[in-house]
């Protein structure tokens, strides 16, 4: 009897780690997901434009195709990638991270002066002759390539967020993060995507005048919440960025720009936290809006005539 006590305390025991190493997890996983909220808000934003112009039917296969493929980058490609780098070559997370912000930086700069300076594409017109199947091949190809892009991003900042763990645990928060950011992201895009279309069938068969009107409410607001979310991913963006670029530099040595914003944060530490991370958060996006529009000349004139038109 007093065998099978000290098993199940040792069971017990082992239960508490473990449940422990669950929460340290899901901790770690929540605050790496947090850091990259601004590219997750850009990526729901962006990924609806691929299923413009396809039929109805076939909005929620393209967008179920375009998750797994989000998916298989995340797991299949970049985790193993970004694990080895940071157990054997460190520093270039700092330098990913570097690039990624920059990249950030550039994107929510180029929609800033698309918003003051706007001009139309002709990029959906070219689609428009095409076979419906060739087509949805194309966006959905189109669509996992952009994800790559974004999801590098998304995991090289969860990455950096994570403390220093044992490796099965890193890779096990970075997993976690990778699923329930493609399930945030693609969950809200089928949801804008479908939108309208409840809104249109609730304003048809709604028994009660008020359930019609919801309906054509939602049908006239879905612009607004699309202009809504690409300003806030706008935002997000360029704080995001401009923080990575900040905190990176710090980490490898130039402490000016980090000091300067903590030392400027800190007189309004006393009138609330939430002031003083508002305070943090406008100067790391003047920061990024700054290098972003010092950037675009660099892509238009030297990275997209030396790599081709698609070059960021």
């Amino acid at each position: 009897m007093s065998g099978l006590l000290a098993l199940l305390d040792d069971v017990a025991a082992i239960a508490k780690v473990a449940a422990a190493s669950v929460d340290d997890i899901a901790a770690a996983a929540g605050k790496a997901g947090s850091k990259a909220a601004g590219i997750i808000i850009d990526d729901a934003a962006v990924t609806p434009k691929y299923v413009a112009g396809i039929p109805a039917a076939r909005e929620l296969p393209m967008i179920w195709r375009i998750a797994l493929g989000s998916i298989r980058n995340k797991l299949v490609f970049l985790l193993p990638a970004l694990m080895l780098l940071n157990y054997f070559f460190p520093i270039a997370i700092t330098v990913l991270l570097l690039m990624g912000g920059a990249y950030l930086c550039f994107e929510g700069a180029e929609k800033v002066v698309h918003w003051v300076m706007p001009h139309q594409t002709d990029a959906a017109a070219a689609h428009e002759a095409k076979d419906p199947e060739r087509l949805e091949e194309e966006r959905v190809a189109g669509a996992i390539k952009t994800d790559f892009i974004l999801s590098a991003e998304i995991m090289t900042i969860s990455l950096a967020q994570i403390p220093e763990f044992p490796v099965w645990m890193e890779i096990i928060a970075l997993a976690v993060v990778a699923l329930a950011v493609t399930a945030v992201v693609y969950g809200a895009v089928a949801l804008i995507v479908k939108m309208d279309d409840a809104g249109v069938y609730i304003a048809a068969h709604g028994r009660l005048a008020a359930t019609r009107s919801f309906g054509r409410m939602l049908v006239k607001g879905m612009p607004v919440v699309m202009t809504a979310l690409s300003i806030i991913g706008t935002l997000a963006m360029l704080w995001v960025g401009g923080s990575i670029i900040t905190h990176s530099l710090h980490q490898l040595g130039w402490h000016l720009p980090y000091e300067a914003i903590e030392s400027f944060a800190a007189g309004y530490s006393a009138t609330g936290s939430f002031l003083r991370w508002l305070i943090v958060a406008a100067l790391d996006g003047v920061i990024g809006l700054v290098l972003g529009l010092l950037l675009i000349p660099v892509v238009e004139k030297l990275l997209k005539p030396l790599f081709g038109s698609k070059a960021h």
